[in-house]
């Protein structure tokens, strides 16, 4: 699925994909709490914020809440979901791109976004890339040294009861749902599945060290996802003598 499935189930399950968020309660206001803890200063004035997996702009709008004057861009590969994301209103600063998240390179950045970002933003997004490492190995490209990375992500490894909970949630309201909203059931299938065979939290924090992250951290999110949905934050390093430093 992850080599190109799961965009073409994201491209026919677009148009209602809105509709099903809102079922989840939580959801949006979760998202808003995740794009907090980038913990950028003040409004975002001045800064460059990359939202990679847009999808229908749900996180493009949590960073909008929480940076109204950043100027941010949306990538996603599913052209749906970014018909979805552009047919909405959005201030000038708001802007969308259809790529592959893992194949963004700097030169892409320069020529789209004037350069590097201060914070790259990615909800429901790692889990779903076919190479995780290879993400955040081009995250890291793109940001600027000190700039800042949260992932915003389902991840139930580590946990009995929350492999329990997700699954009773899945079977019991998301995949039927899905299959009445959009006459089939692969794509939630497959997020049931998906989020079952992810990284734990534990090991999601060691690979972000691995890709050279500093500051690495998780926290849960409240409410019925606590111990299911988490926000996993980190840092491009200060590049001193020719090498990275912990920045803190």
């Amino acid at each position: 699925m992850k080599d190109g499935a799961v965009t073409d189930e994201f491209d026919h399950a677009a148009g209602a994909y809105d509709r099903l968020v809102a079922a989840n309660p939580g959801y949006h206001a979760h998202l808003r709490i995740s794009a907090r803890r980038l913990g950028l200063p003040g409004d975002g004035s001045g800064l460059r914020l990359l939202d990679l997996g847009c999808g229908t702009g749900a996180s493009t709008a949590a960073l909008l809440h929480a940076f109204p004057r950043a100027r941010i861009t949306g990538v996603d590969a599913s052209d749906g979901m970014l018909e979805a994301a552009r047919a909405k209103p959005w201030p000038a600063s708001v802007s969308f791109h259809r790529a592959r998240a893992e194949e963004l390179t700097p030169e892409w950045a320069a020529e789209h976004l004037d350069g590097p970002v201060d914070a790259v933003f990615g909800a429901y997004l790692i889990r779903n890339c076919p190479d995780p490492d290879a993400l955040l190995s081009a995250v890291r490209a793109l940001l600027r040294p000190g700039g800042r990375i949260v992932l915003h992500e389902y991840s139930v490894a580590d946990s009995v009861s929350a492999r329990m909970v997700w699954s009773a949630v899945c079977w019991g309201v998301v995949i039927p749902a899905g299959r009445v909203l959009t006459g089939r059931a692969d794509l939630f299938r497959y997020l049931w599945r998906s989020v079952l065979e992810f990284d734990g939290r534990a090991a999601l924090l060691e690979r972000m060290r691995r890709a050279g992250f500093a500051s690495v951290a998780g926290a849960p999110l409240p409410g019925w996802q606590y111990g299911v949905t988490h926000t996993f934050v980190g840092r491009r390093p200060l590049d001193t003598r020719g090498g990275p430093a912990d920045v803190r």
